[in-house]
């Protein structure tokens, strides 16, 4: 994750079609001031760098007076980056470093209220490629800072065998056998719709089993049969949870959750910059 290049696309938005008009006109070049961002709601941090990072990259440099780590538990009025820096820059650079922190930290807080629901029990909460284009690793973070685990980055990095694979290879059992010899050092997970197709893939040898819109209590039968059966796999339930429904399924005994709306859903976190140039 390049910060440094993330934030200069998101600030060259900004500045495009000039400088920073209303700043110019209204701020003294030479007026110094302390910006707070400050939280107005409880949460989960996520993204300071990315704000520091927007700041200095107009301003050339900042003073950092005070800073809150990611993955912090935020209350109301936690300040989470407290800086002093020319006025103009910093308000030039404002929308860019909310962006950046409002957003993550909407991910962290969402993912650690679905940690919270799966408390006890051994399941881990994972996210999925549903990402923003160009923000897949900063939202990635996000999830980590949350408590979340992060499921593969890239079509690359491990093998998920979908419906539409199967289809394509004819069944369960072949298109587990075709990635195996194309890819085996590869982790191979493959979905299934229903515990026949199941039954299948733990014959197969996946290492991992997606349970696509199964039921909690398909779920936990899937756990008992993969025990039975003497697999190692590991189990992640996916399709139309929600939050409501999180700790039955955690309870079910599968590995993980798959939780999409981590990072296509999160409703941002309310932070604000509050200036003082006095």
């Amino acid at each position: 994750m390049n910060i440094t290049e993330l934030v200069a696309s998101a600030l060259a938005e900004d500045l495009r079609y000039g400088p920073d008009a209303t700043s110019a006109a209204t701020i003294g070049e030479d007026l110094v001031g302390i910006g707070r961002f400050t939280a107005r709601t409880e949460g989960v941090l996520a993204g300071v760098d990315f704000a520091e990072r927007a700041l200095t990259e107009v301003a050339g440099e900042i003073e950092v007076l005070d800073r809150i780590e990611d993955g912090s538990r935020l209350r109301r009025g936690s300040e989470v980056l407290v800086v002093r820096a020319p006025v103009r820059a910093m308000l030039t650079a404002e929308r860019t470093a909310l962006n950046f922190l409002t957003h993550l930290s909407g991910i962290a807080s969402h993912t650690a209220r679905w940690v919270a629901e799966a408390e006890g029990t051994g399941c881990r909460i994972r996210d999925t490629r549903k990402t923003l284009p160009g923000l897949r690793a900063a939202q990635k973070y996000a999830v980590r800072c949350g408590g979340g685990v992060n499921h593969r980055l890239g079509l690359g990095d491990a093998v998920l065998v979908k419906d539409n694979h199967v289809v394509a290879a004819g069944s369960v059992t072949a298109a587990i056998k075709a990635t195996r010899l194309h890819a085996p050092e590869l982790p191979c997970e493959v979905e299934v719709d229903d515990l026949a197709q199941f039954e299948e893939a733990l014959a197969a040898g996946a290492s991992e089993i997606l349970l696509d819109n199964f039921s909690a209590a398909d779920c936990a039968l899937a756990v008992r049969r993969r025990d039975e059966h003497g697999s190692g796999a590991l189990l992640e339930a996916s399709g139309g949870l929600s939050i409501e429904v999180a700790a039955e399924y955690a309870r079910s005994g599968v590995d993980y959750l798959a939780v999409g709306a981590l990072t296509h859903s999160s409703p941002a976190l309310d932070i604000a910059l509050d200036l003082d140039t006095h």
